[in-house]
């Protein structure tokens, strides 16, 4: 499946700023709730605010993705033209969502396709 386009920013335009790499840490560092991607070693309170800052980025930047292709998804299996094609409600179903929501997701998934078609 093709990748859709980038979430626009509140002023329309589409985020132009690179987020941070999310890395995985090792198992025994996210047993301790305390840990998270190393930022309490961190002592520079700058230092802190800029990795802070970068993986609050990376996270919204990667929660945009990956509603754009929940939204993709969605509009796929409510595709009229799927001898499978699934109802809102059974999609709304899946996601954990409303039926309304899932209704504005398929609809937004839509015009991302349509964005993407020439």
């Amino acid at each position: 499946m093709p990748e859709p386009k980038p979430a626009p920013e509140p002023g329309g335009e589409p985020r132009r700023m690179r987020p941070a790499p999310l890395l995985f840490e090792p198992p025994d560092a996210t047993a301790d709730p305390e840990h998270f991607f190393d930022l309490e070693s961190i002592e520079d309170p700058r230092e802190l605010l800029d990795r802070a800052t970068e993986l609050a980025l990376a996270f919204r930047a990667a929660a945009d993705r990956a509603m754009e292709f929940q939204a993709v998804a969605a509009a796929q299996l409510a595709d009229p033209k799927r001898f499978d094609r699934l109802t809102d409600e059974a999609i709304a179903e899946q996601a954990e969502w409303t039926a309304d929501y899932a209704r504005k997701m398929i609809e937004f998934g839509r015009e991302l396709m349509a964005d993407r078609t020439p």
